[in-house]
């Protein structure tokens, strides 16, 4: 049959072009469809063959030449093929779907057929990927001329597709030993002003890596003719270039432990075993498998602004994209993984993943089974958990400002520092450990829990047998300001000016007791403030503290100091705010301070000065003047040490 010419539908030239350059971010990225569209044509043949009893069996396989000479590249598949017919349907009209249409066709006649069928075939349709029938189409980005050779199974006929990418192509028939397709490119030599050195996709180590990268969990063999060297001679053996072994498609007891170290340590170069994986297979409105790990020890920049997921994206075996944040919260950037669904939406270059229900389910599912992993290792492997909590439970807790919806789960699987012990607690565990006169969950911010645990802020809890939570992280801060509650326990700051550790009765009867101090007290507060009034806000007498003499508070209006020193640390302008002396009328410093000021001493303001500097050492705050700290207790010193002498 003569060679006959075709012009492209869709507004070819003008369209074709767009496809070229605009569709995909880089070029590589057509080796992948070549191979994603020769798996497609096999799982197309095994379905066939499967529903009917005239065909034989066969050896599935894509193959993959290169002539470096002549710089060609030939991807090979013996699935199902094209007649000329659906050449002209899917290859000649762009964005149009050959396989959207079989899956069509296969449902429509799957009952008809289903006592020849497999029991398995009705998913494997539903897996099919070439959603968009443009794949082909980025060929012409390496390409100068394509030539497609295609025999359909069942056909004797041979048909040849061969373009430049310029809105025509031929078509004329031809042979072929054998079903199946065969794209040949005619890779095209770089261009003037390239702005990225072209890569030689002639290249044995070029392919292999694209393979690697893109194609390594194809279920079928990709068979390349690839370098061997036997008695310092160079030789070429035909060499399988693909794993095959997507183990989030076996059952858990199908995979040995090596196996899956191998898997999680080529997905994340991490050469420490994982502290836990999580395997997924949901069904139901969305299908998708998943392994993710979770690993022990977090990476350097954990918490670096550009870090990305650590979530890969395939379909149907094939690589879509490495951290996909869509399928994973922010606060779970450091679990690993892949998940793997044949029912995601993607633009048609399966580059961006597109927001919708499909993408909410996973998202949803993937959560809940990550929650009940943690849950359960929380609840049966303790000390493993600890392991997983000091790694990343800083991260961890960012859920609880990020994600309003699962707060509570969140708050649940998390641990803290306590008075109660060295070690870690629950929220749940704390508790169920309060006074039954304890009117909430206490908690005081801190740089350090050695630092917290010496605050002044919780003697009077402490007297009382109230559990005390030490929060240190950063994040701490934030999460407190916005989370009122666990449950129906509200959390209470230790160090708010407006906290106590007294009941309403007890509160009453140190109110009347401080009351008896006023008259001493007033001349003493009148010299503090008149000398740190830049810096406080008020000074008041408390029965907060029990053997310190004094410490500084907040009230509800003033940022913290913890607050302070994060927001600076992030780079904000923000002035010192003022707090809250107490002072423990009780305390002799104290009970001397107050005579002196009577009596119209002049040390007082530096004695005074100093009490505030304390105040702010134990807070972990830093003083305005060091030095001038130091000279005046070196001069209290010298002062005890003179009384001493008489």
């Amino acid at each position: 049959m003569a060679q006959e010419t075709h012009f492209f539908q869709s507004e070819a030239a003008e369209l074709l072009k767009m496809m070229i350059h605009s569709v995909y971010s880089n070029k590589e990225i057509f080796l992948r469809e070549l191979i994603s569209n020769a798996s497609d044509a096999l799982d197309k043949r095994r379905i066939e063959v499967l529903s009917s009893d005239e065909y034989g069996e066969y050896e599935a396989r894509i193959r993959i030449e290169r002539d470096k000479e002549k710089k060609t590249l030939t991807i090979t598949d013996n699935g199902i093929g094209m007649t000329r017919e659906e050449i002209v349907d899917y290859i000649g009209t762009i964005a149009k779907s050959g396989t959207k249409e079989f899956l069509s066709a296969v449902k429509r006649s799957a009952a008809d057929k289903a006592e020849k069928t497999d029991k398995n075939s009705l998913s494997t349709q539903e897996m099919l990927i070439g959603q968009f029938g443009v794949g082909f189409y980025s060929t012409f980005m390496v390409s100068d001329k394509v030539e497609l050779v295609s025999r359909r199974l069942g056909s004797a006929e041979a048909w040849k597709f061969e373009s430049t990418g310029d809105g025509s192509y031929t078509l004329e028939e031809t042979t072929l030993p054998e079903c199946g397709t065969s794209v040949k490119l005619y890779l095209r030599a770089p261009g003037e002003g390239e702005k990225e050195e072209e890569k030689d996709y002639t290249d044995e180590w070029v392919l292999r890596d694209i393979v690697k990268k893109y194609s390594d969990f194809i279920g079928y063999p990709i068979v390349m003719n690839c370098t061997k060297w036997k008695d310092k001679k160079e030789t070429f053996e035909d060499e399988v270039i693909n794993s095959q072994k997507a183990i989030w498609y076996k059952a858990e007891g199908e995979v040995t432990e090596d196996e899956y170290r191998e898997f999680y340590r080529h997905l994340s170069h991490d050469w420490q075993e994982p502290l836990t994986r999580i395997a997924i297979n949901a069904e139901g409105s969305v299908n998708f498998r998943g392994l993710l790990f979770i690993p022990r020890q977090a990476p350097f920049d954990l918490f670096m602004n550009d870090r990305g997921g650590g979530i890969s994206l395939y379909i149907k075996r094939v690589f879509i994209m490495n951290d996909c944040k869509d399928l994973i919260p922010e606060y779970l950037r450091f679990v690993k993984g892949v998940i793997d669904s044949e029912d995601l939406p993607l633009n048609i270059s399966r580059e961006i993943l597109q927001e919708d229900q499909r993408v909410r389910v996973i998202r949803r599912s993937t959560l809940r089974k990550i929650f009940s992993s943690l849950r359960k290792m929380l609840e049966s492997e303790r000390e493993k958990y600890e392991t997983f909590w000091t790694a990343f439970g800083r991260a961890f807790k960012e859920g609880v400002i990020r994600d309003r919806e699962n707060a509570q789960t969140i708050l649940e699987l998390s641990l803290f520092r306590s008075t109660g012990g060295d070690g870690w607690t629950t929220l749940d565990n704390y508790k169920s450990r309060m006074k039954p006169e304890q009117e909430g969950i206490y908690y005081l911010l801190g740089r350090d829990v050695s630092t917290l645990k010496g605050s002044p802020k919780l003697e009077a809890f402490s007297d009382k047998g109230y559990e005390v939570l030490l929060l240190t992280d950063p994040v701490d801060e934030v999460l407190m300001t916005q989370t009122h509650d666990y449950g129906e326990t509200k959390f209470l700051d230790a160090g708010s000016g407006s906290v106590q550790a007294e009941t309403e009765e007890e509160r009453k009867e140190t109110s009347k007791k401080l009351e008896g101090f006023e008259a001493e007290f007033a001349p003493l507060k009148d010299k503090i403030m008149k000398s740190l009034g830049e810096a406080l806000s008020d000074v008041r007498l408390s029965a907060r503290m029990k053997s310190s003499p004094a410490c500084l508070v907040s009230d509800e209006n003033t940022m913290s100091l913890q607050m302070e020193q994060l927001m600076r640390a992030m780079g904000q302008n923000v002035p010192p705010g003022k707090r809250i002396l107490e002072l423990n009328p009780e305390h002799p410093v104290i009970r001397r301070l107050m005579e002196l000021s009577r009596s119209g001493d002049g040390k007082v303001e530096d004695f005074a000065s100093v009490l505030y500097d304390q105040a702010l050492i134990l807070d972990g705050a830093p003083i305005a003047d060091p030095g001038r700290f130091a000279h005046r207790l070196a001069d209290i010193m010298n002062l005890a040490l003179e009384v001493d002498k008489k």
